[in-house]
């Protein structure tokens, strides 16, 4: 492993995590993507290992870490080859959580952020809309300030842990006259009246309950506004740094595991009298495979020490989002070839990998929003500058 990000520390926590996912996890896989769920008992385990408050504050029952205890997560997630499952646990982790420790106050923290550190409570982020998409600041969904409470109408799609999180963290117009400053983010608990929530069937991601959620005069307490009316969109773009990162991340993970998968199965499978690994043609593309994996690992490393610095990497994610996960879904597209009619297999893992991986240059702004956000930088000399 790269000795210039990670300390004896970091991979002590990897060997500890890797132990762990193989004994907690990995039996249950395939339970949670034929339901598509995933069962609560194995949150409460990661809150109980720590797993879910790495890089939370100590003083709301997080460990206080540095940014590459969260690329071993995310990386060693990839590795039990369900996008889903991955996908629940940083969605909580990395999504909701990361809005109630920048944006909570006191109440919230104690309520909804540690009790989401513990594994007691799951959360979920809902943005993205039925009309809108990519197109954040077009958002429908409005909640009108009546008294002490506001109430939202409006509904939100592709929600990860949109069926079985405890509580939501919603963006909504409080002034729909405005478009970005007309914004804000509220914490809403699943069970408050006039939340409703449709399951999705998708091709990959199985075991994740991503939703489509409705509220049709939802009430809430006013002071479950998060930060300051108006805020919403600069504290969703501010994270939206992290959440590309994240992606990337995954990305180069998966596309790792993919090799790792075929370097191994190349050295057992014969063919012609001789190992797969033995046949220029299969050795020369699976160097090519690799070079492509290591380039986009290298970036995301040199990204992810840059953020933990305090440098705002919106550009430098944006990119990589945009490129390792085009070379993921490149990547396994050709580890899944390499196997020949077993790649086609369920028995084998490409298949689902395959599945997972496209979402990739989807989720968390496309490659096409993303192309069009740094030819803003690049081109136009655009700023984006986080909030706080």
């Amino acid at each position: 492993m790269n000795n210039m990000y990670f300390t004896e520390e970091h991979e002590s926590f990897r060997e500890s995590f890797k132990s762990f996912l193989q004994k907690e996890v990995v039996p249950h896989i395939n339970k949670w993507e034929k339901d598509g769920a995933v069962e609560r008992f194995i949150w409460k385990k990661f809150g109980e290992m720590g797993y879910f408050g790495l890089n939370q504050p100590e003083e709301h029952g997080g460990l206080g870490l540095d940014l590459f205890y969260t690329v071993i997560f995310l990386e060693e997630l990839q590795k039990v080859n369900s996008g889903g499952f991955a996908a629940a646990m940083w969605a909580h982790a990395y999504l909701a959580m990361t809005h109630l420790n920048k944006e909570g106050d006191a109440r919230i923290k104690k309520d909804y952020l540690t009790p989401s550190i513990n594994g007691d409570k799951i959360g979920c982020l809902c943005i993205s809309e039925p009309f809108g998409g990519s197109d954040v600041a077009g958002m429908r969904t409005t909640a009108v300030k009546k008294d002490d409470t506001y109430v939202i109408n409006g509904s939100k799609t592709f929600i990860t842990n949109g069926i079985y999180s405890d509580y939501l963290v919603v963006a909504a117009k409080t002034n729909p006259q405005e478009k970005h400053k007309g914004m804000s983010i509220f914490i809403v608990d699943r069970d408050t009246p006039g939340i409703s929530a449709t399951k999705l069937d998708k091709l990959g991601w199985r075991a994740s309950d991503t939703a489509e959620i409705a509220f049709d005069n939802v009430v809430i307490p006013a002071q479950n506004l998060m930060g300051e009316e108006g805020k919403g969109f600069p504290y969703i773009m501010q994270h939206f740094a992290l959440e590309r990162l994240i992606m990337a991340i995954n990305a180069h993970a998966r596309a790792e595991y993919a090799v790792d998968y075929v370097l191994q199965y190349m050295s057992e499978r014969q063919a012609f009298g001789k190992t797969l690994d033995k046949f220029q043609a299969l050795r020369h593309k699976v160097a090519e495979m690799a070079s492509k994996v290591d380039m986009c690992r290298e970036y995301n490393y040199s990204i992810t020490k840059r953020l933990n610095d305090g440098v705002y990497v919106v550009k430098e994610a944006s990119m990589s989002k945009m490129l390792s996960t085009k070379m993921a879904d490149e990547v396994i597209y050709d580890a899944l070839q390499l196997l020949g009619g077993y790649g086609y297999m369920e028995e084998y893992p490409l298949a689902r990998l395959l599945r997972d991986s496209r979402l990739g240059p989807i989720g968390g702004g496309t490659s096409e929003i993303l192309k069009e956000i740094i030819a803003k930088m690049i081109i136009d000399k655009k700023e984006y500058k986080p909030v706080t």
